[in-house]
């Protein structure tokens, strides 16, 4: 057996649990497991995978809701160079046959909540892999199926990958991110450098294991470094409030909307928030009055921007500049280097500047699983093209404007959606709003807007209009605006734009 690659996460519980085993690693809904316990699992997980025959670069997947079996399978598979796919338990099984067409694993894993569904979805495939639930991982597996020559079994390299993470599909049909060993170990290092974790956090974990953001966004930092997980299976508000107080969390991460639907909380002026030291927001811009509302209870917030093929972390804003650099994503993370690209001519732009915001560095992916148009499209000249447009200032701070395949034209100037959205956000009665460009005869496109009332704020579409036409220049201003319960959402906190624009003309 050769010996494990630098960068592999295979250890990171062992090495933790030899020095301090009674610590609690994961609180999964109230039952804690010691980091010695944790360890024993993910030991019991890897022999009995190892014992059924599976090697390095077999594919397995999951659908399950966040759990303690969950991250010690991650770990095993990290020990034995296996990748990870988590499937989103929110798909249909329609919707999750054709991701498995795409990942097509050797072995398929749920519990007991999401066992039919899963069932139903590998009834679908003309060659299903073998599906057993997270008790029987460490009993009798059944014996991997060599359909071709049998991988030698040997040690997790860096380059081996660890999860494969099906992308939001903001920019078309959803596609299967690999992210390695040594993609996820710098992309934690990084993170660790700038917003640091020790062993005497506490970390509230709300944000689903089928995401990035679940595993590299403090969980898998965190048991690096000897900290309690509070693991959550899916955001509940008021129960969120209830465990930083009862468990004195000291941080999270979560999206713009879990903060707000926590400010929105009857109880939340007198939660005792006291034991949060910093908490992280991502997915989507945090509206201004939201982070004076978190402020004024005292608690930093840290922003930033990432995605997934850049494993996802790229930008951050330190929660110190959250008001002089208001909007702003901040600066790359260590061991990231960003450049903005001219969307038409594909030069680097120096400087004060907007383009399309280009990454590179070690925790970017190789690439997308089976699709290599896909990976040549995303990866040229040793960067990833993000398809974001964005703003840079004259001391380095980033403002992600939009995607370049959202901004429409119309009457010959361009328009960025989220502008117009933040506009109407302005107005006490838009909870939620998404504006899409749609065809227009004379102008070529326009702006339609589709909104989501606050409760107890009459508002109409007069009165929106008006507000932007005070804020926005008259070819900002949409020319329609509808009212909706609901926005769909591709992941996370991002509207799905797409589907929105078919909606237009229902």
């Amino acid at each position: 057996m050769t010996t494990p690659g630098d960068h592999t996460l295979g250890r990171w519980v062992a090495d933790r649990a030899r020095l301090t085993p009674d610590k609690v690693a994961l609180d999964d809904r109230g039952v804690a497991l010691p980091y010695a316990t944790l360890a024993l699992r993910i030991t019991r997980f890897t022999d009995a995978l190892r014992t059924a025959g599976y090697r390095p670069g077999d594919r397995i997947t999951t659908l399950t809701g966040n759990s303690a079996d969950h991250v010690a399978l991650l770990f095993a598979c990290a020990e034995l160079g296996l990748a990870l796919v988590p499937l989103s338990w929110r798909l249909t099984p329609h919707e999750l046959a054709a991701q498995l067409e795409v990942a097509d694993p050797v072995l398929a894993v749920s519990e007991p909540e999401h066992a039919r569904t899963l069932s139903s979805a590998l009834g679908r495939l003309a060659d299903p892999p073998p599906h057993v639930e997270f008790a029987d991982l460490d009993a009798a597996l059944p014996r991997r199926d060599h359909r071709t020559p049998a991988q030698a079994e040997r040690a997790a390299s860096d380059d081996d990958a660890l999860l494969v993470l099906f992308t939001s599909g903001s920019t078309g049909t959803p596609k299967a991110a690999v992210l390695t060993q040594a993609n996820c170990h710098w992309t934690n290092l990084a993170f660790g450098r700038t917003v640091p974790l020790t062993a005497d956090d506490v970390v509230l974990s709300v944000l689903p294991q089928f995401h990035a953001g679940g595993w590299n966004i403090q969980l898998l930092l965190a048991l690096w470094m000897g900290a309690t997980v509070v693991l959550e299976r899916a955001f509940d508000p008021r129960r969120a409030l209830h465990l930083i107080e009862q468990r004195r969390v000291t941080t999270m991460m979560g999206v713009p909307t879990h903060y707000l639907m926590m400010a929105e909380q009857r109880r939340f002026a007198n939660a005792d928030l006291s034991s949060l030291r910093t908490i992280v927001v991502g997915g989507a811009p945090m509206p201004l009055p939201l982070l004076r509302t978190w402020h004024a209870r005292g608690v930093r917030l840290t922003q930033g921007y990432g995605l997934t093929e850049a494993g996802p972390n790229v930008l951050c804003l330190p929660a110190e500049l959250a008001f002089d650099k208001a909007g702003s994503a901040g600066v790359p993370y260590p061991h990231v280097e960003c450049a903005l690209a001219d969307p038409v001519t594909g030069e680097h732009v120096a400087g004060a500047a907007t383009g399309e915001l280009l990454v590179r560095g070690p925790s970017v992916f190789p690439g997308y699983l089976g699709d290599t148009v896909a990976t040549e499209r995303a990866l040229r000249d040793g960067w990833l093209h993000t398809g974001d447009l964005v703003r840079r200032d004259a001391e380095g701070f980033h403002w992600v404007l939009d995607r370049i395949d959202d901004l429409y034209i119309t009457g010959g100037e361009n328009v960025s959606p989220v502008e117009v959205e933040q506009a109407l956000l302005a107005h006490p009665g838009v909870a939620k709003v998404a504006v899409v460009g749609v065809p227009d005869e004379r102008r070529g496109e326009v702006g339609f807007a589709f909104v989501v009332r606050r409760p107890g704020v009459p508002v109409d579409e007069v009165a929106l209009l008006e507000h932007c036409a005070e804020r926005l220049a008259r070819f900002k201003v949409p020319a329609e605006v509808r009212f909706v319960d609901e926005l769909p959402h591709a992941a996370l906190d991002k509207v799905g734009r797409a589907a929105l624009r078919g909606k237009v003309d229902a």
